[in-house]
């Protein structure tokens, strides 16, 4: 920022006006909602709302996530999506009831990335779309419980294979990234094979609308997979990386 420039001026945040904000889920759940509040600074007030189970910062100012966040040991949900941040704090791993982190639409950078993240054992999703990630660490593939990765709209070049194995996993957005092309077909294949083993199942253990669901969801991606290892149609398929994908559907969900 030019010298003599002031940046802008934030909304003073104060713990009467953060009470205020706290709202109960439909599940019962304590959720401190203070996105879009012009917030520039992470408000250390909400430090004593510390028992909340739902974070929501999202759509603010704020550069930097304080180390002081940890103390929020109940938090399951946590979206900083659509700020300034550059780098997320070590303590963030000592929040391991955490099940969904959204940082989409930082400034994070792979170094912004620290190594304790691979401490969040029970975490379900995990956005880190629209960033400046040049690479992913490959410790992320210790987080057994991920369901849903976003790595769209990054610099990336490779998905280490640690990420593209894990066990639960459903969807992978990689959209947008200067992949090599060989490397796109490979991700994509692999997802319609792991995707093959969630839809194997007992035809006794079903009810038949849901036989048939299954049924018809297995026919499209035998379909896809069919034409995909077709090379001369390859060029169908260069941006897609799962073939059950919301991501059209899910868009502003996911950013």
């Amino acid at each position: 920022m030019a010298k003599g420039v002031k940046g802008p001026k934030g909304r003073k945040m104060t713990l009467n006006v953060a009470k205020n904000c706290i709202k109960i889920t439909f599940d019962g759940r304590k959720r401190l909602d203070l996105s879009k509040m012009g917030i520039t600074t992470f408000p250390k007030c909400i430090l004593r709302l510390n028992d909340v189970d739902e974070l929501d910062l999202s759509r603010n100012m704020i550069k930097k996530i304080p180390d002081s966040i940890s103390k929020f040991q109940n938090l399951r949900w946590l979206d900083l999506h659509s700020n300034y941040i550059d780098k997320l704090p070590e303590s963030i791993g000592q929040m391991t009831n955490l099940l969904y982190l959204n940082v989409c639409n930082n400034k994070l950078t792979t170094n912004g990335l620290p190594v304790e993240l691979n401490q969040l054992k029970n975490i379900r999703t995990l956005n880190l779309g629209l960033n400046h990630l040049e690479s992913v660490p490959t410790t992320l593939g210790a987080l057994k419980e991920l369901h849903e990765v976003g790595l769209f709209d990054n610099l990336l070049n490779s998905i280490p294979n640690s990420i593209g194995k894990l066990p639960k996993l459903k969807k992978l957005n990689t959209k947008r990234n200067p992949f090599p092309k060989e490397q796109e077909s490979e991700i994509f294949l692999d997802s319609i094979k792991r995707l093959e083993n969630v839809y194997l199942v007992e035809e006794k253990d079903l009810c038949g609308p849901c036989l048939k669901k299954c049924q018809q969801a297995r026919e499209k991606l035998n379909r896809i997979k069919s034409i995909t290892m077709t090379a001369s149609r390859k060029p169908m398929f260069s941006s897609l990386v799962s073939p059950n994908s919301l991501a059209k559907e899910l868009q502003e969900e996911w950013r």
